[in-house]
């Protein structure tokens, strides 16, 4: 009874804790700063993999698929439609001729990820721009390549099954443990993106250990968030009433404000967490 007491005594110590981080880190200023850079790399990040889908014998719609459950049915509305208008314009040249432009604008949603998790942690960035520009990069085409994986695993992932139900000559109960594969697949993706944005992206250097809390933090809530969310806009919520055409454009802005938040929240568990090893050592 008393080891509860201790537990519950200690968590309520941490969360207020936690509280007074967020405030002093000014956490919704920084994620509306994020929010914004989500937005404007959104589009370009996006035209890119619809293109780059072309040229693999992948429906550009199995993009949306993947997201459906989560986003709003408006934001999704609004990508889907700008993305045809935009895509339809491009002539097929995108790849070829404006795809460092898009790589870097669409590395600006992570370089903003890096800042915001240096507040998280209280640290100024002491890495180059060469660096800190490259890193942004290089999580850009690993966020690419994650998306394509689970691309490949939500077309494909019958015709995969099967190929390895037949090869290695296991039971029927083989294709009922992949669907189960099939299914937690996307929070697993998500909590390993969470992880390696966690240890990659702060200034400093941090043990793995100390990361697993906000990224398990962030992986949950984003998935909690996203879905009442989702289900609040779509049953209760009627912003076009309120703001007209550009209805669906709060929506997402909103969507991707508490997207921010997630993340900043979980980069703070983890600044909190490496702040109290740090002080009981």
């Amino acid at each position: 009874m008393a080891d509860q007491t201790d537990k519950k005594s200690a968590l309520r110590i941490f969360v207020k804790h936690l509280l007074r981080r967020v405030k002093a880190s000014d956490v919704p200023g920084v994620a509306a700063q994020m929010a914004y850079f989500f937005l404007l790399a959104l589009f370009p990040l996006m035209i890119f993999m619809v293109t780059l889908l072309g040229y693999l014998p992948i429906d550009p719609n199995e993009v949306f698929n993947v997201i459906k459950d989560f986003a709003p049915s408006d934001s999704l509305s609004l990508i889907q439609d700008t993305l045809q208008e935009v895509t339809s314009n491009q002539n097929g040249g995108l790849l070829s001729v404006g795809i460092l432009g898009t790589i870097w604008s669409a590395s600006n949603a992570m370089n903003a990820v890096i800042k915001g998790l240096n507040y998280a942690y209280d640290v100024k960035e002491t890495r180059a721009f060469y660096v800190a520009r490259g890193l942004s990069i290089l999580l850009t085409f690993a966020f690419i390549f994650i998306i394509a994986v689970m691309l490949i695993l939500q077309v494909f992932g019958e015709q995969i099954g099967e190929f390895a139900f037949e090869f290695l000559g296991m039971g029927d109960e083989f294709l009922v443990v992949w669907t189960w594969i099939r299914f937690l697949l996307p929070p697993v993706v998500l909590f390993l993106v969470f992880v390696g944005l966690y240890y990659l992206a702060p200034s400093l250097k941090v043990k793995y250990v100390t990361v697993l809390p906000g990224a398990i933090f962030a992986t949950v809530g984003w998935i909690v968030v996203s879905l009442g969310f989702s289900f609040y806009v779509n049953n209760f919520g009627n912003y076009s009433a309120t703001y007209g055409s550009i209805g669906g454009v709060i929506i997402l802005m909103i969507w991707l404000y508490l997207s921010a938040m997630i993340i900043l929240v979980g980069g703070e568990v983890n600044a909190l967490r490496n702040d109290q090893k740090r002080t009981a050592a």
